[in-house]
């Protein structure tokens, strides 16, 4: 009922226990609270929070455009409704060193397992886009060292995510990875690689965990948790997936009331009454609280 039972520092301690288990672990992308109750219930690992989804949401491109505030408090609208861990992309930190400081502390305070910094200049753009460009390796440093200086909780995962395979090549790649961990990354995203061997080439680079983007319509190819777990990729995240499933639902439902005059075609595929309720948990309310709960729920059906 309410929000999650297990506390922010549990949550980040269990991230790093999932991360140390030898297993390949899958964070789908929630793009609303409920959806990362949904994530929960299917028995996944973990939730992660994508800074596209949340810019698109808000009906605007992946171009740096949300602010701390805006990411902060929908992250930790989404994180609060799951027992689960919940890693957020915190784009570049919202600005310069002072700026990634409080990114973490805000994250910290907004009940967050984790974030990561990326290397791209500002304004940013996704990372599976082509005219991505990134700043110098001391500039880049500076903002993993100011993120891992601020931070409070030393269970809360600091991890870099660069973009530099793009632009410069995947030694370039390697370089920085191995420049990002020593000024204190947790772990490692390494954006855009095009094959396996790339994620082995970044496994072999650096002794941290690494993360991989499993993005439709990206630069990698959409491999299976086994094929990433041969290379040594820890974690694997989906992060655009459910809203572009939704939105596709969405489109299509839409398209059915002009054509038809109703839903009534597109009602076998909805999520029920039932279901719904079930989900923001109508009975557990009622546990708490008779007079919340005082209607008959209908049937699956519905």
């Amino acid at each position: 009922m309410l929000y999650s039972q297990r506390t922010p520092e549990q949550k980040r301690r269990l991230l790093r226990e999932l991360l140390a288990s030898g297993r390949t672990v899958q964070f789908p992308g929630a793009f609303n609270p409920l959806s990362a109750r949904l994530i929960e219930e299917k028995g996944f690992d973990g939730v992660y929070i994508s800074g596209a989804v949340l810019a698109n949401d808000l009906g605007l491109p992946d171009i740096g455009l949300t602010t701390l505030t805006e990411v902060a408090t929908r992250a930790g609208q989404i994180a609060r409704m799951t027992e689960l861990p919940a890693l957020v992309d915190a784009d570049t930190g919202f600005g310069e060193p002072m700026n990634v400081a409080r990114t973490i502390q805000e994250l910290e305070n907004a009940g967050l397992a984790g974030c990561h910094i990326e290397d791209q200049v500002n304004p940013k753009r996704c990372g599976h886009l082509d005219g991505k460009s990134v700043v110098d390796a001391d500039t880049a440093v500076r903002r993993i060292q100011a993120a891992a200086q601020a931070r409070r909780d030393p269970d809360f995962l600091i991890m870099a995510r660069t973009d530099i395979r793009a632009s410069e090549g995947l030694a370039a790649a390697q370089d920085r990875a191995r420049a990002l961990v020593a000024a204190g990354a947790d772990a490692l995203f390494p954006e855009a690689m095009k094959t396996l061997d790339e994620f082995a080439a970044i496994r072999e680079a650096v002794d941290v965990p690494i993360l991989a983007n499993m993005t439709e319509f990206g630069q990698s190819e959409l491999f299976t948790l086994d094929q990433l777990s041969s290379v040594g990729v820890n974690m694997v995240i989906y992060p655009v997936t459910l809203l572009r499933s939704a939105l596709g639902a969405a489109e299509r439902v839409l398209d059915t009331i002009r054509a038809d005059g109703t839903q009534q075609a597109a009602v076998p595929d909805m999520l029920t009454r039932a279901r719904l309720y079930e989900l923001v948990d109508y009975q557990g309310y009622n546990q708490f609280d008779t007079g919340v709960f005082n209607f008959q729920v209908p049937g699956t059906s519905r």
